[in-house]
Order: C-alpha cells, then structure tokens, then sequence
C-alpha cells in the first residue's frame, strides 16, 4: 500500500517545488491504475487543490517580478536625469 502525504497545517507556507512533486507522483498512481477508482478521485481532488495553490504562488512571484522592475526603473530614471514623469531635472 502507498503512503499518503500528510496534510500540511494551514499555518505551513506552500511550497512550489514540493507541491509539483506531489502532483506528479499523483498523476504517475492515477495514470498506473494502481488504485480505485475512489482513490483516484481524491487523488485528483488533492491535484486540484495543489495546483491552484501553485498557481497562486506563481501568481505572486509574477506581482513581485514586476514590482521589482518597475523599481529598477524609476532607479535608472533618477540615475539618467530625468523625474518619474521623464522631464529632465
């Protein structure tokens, strides 16, 4: 019999990397036949669940890649002599 993962406690901060590997070893039992078909429901509903959290950690990195960015940006006005606006100083 497989092991189940056990469930991470709500205060446990998501873990991208860990969270795909579960999803693929998930879709390796699925896609094996190994297990019934109630277990593969579940083990498709934990999929789910998994995926839309690492879509939320994707999610948040993509905001904090363009917040980085945009502050490179204003760096690089101020350093090129011109304001926010693009008027030169």
């Amino acid at each position: 019999m497989s092991k189940k993962p056990s469930p991470k406690k709500a205060s446990e901060k998501p873990d991208f990397d860990a969270s795909m590997a579960e999803i693929e070893a998930l879709i390796e039992q699925i896609e094996s036949g190994s297990i019934g078909l109630e277990e593969q429901l579940a083990a498709y509903e934990r999929g789910a669940g998994l995926l839309k959290g690492c879509r939320s950690l994707l999610d948040a990195a993509e905001r904090r890649v363009e917040e980085i960015d945009m502050d490179l940006n204003r760096v690089e006005e101020m350093g090129s002599g011109t304001d926010v606006e693009g008027t030169a100083s």
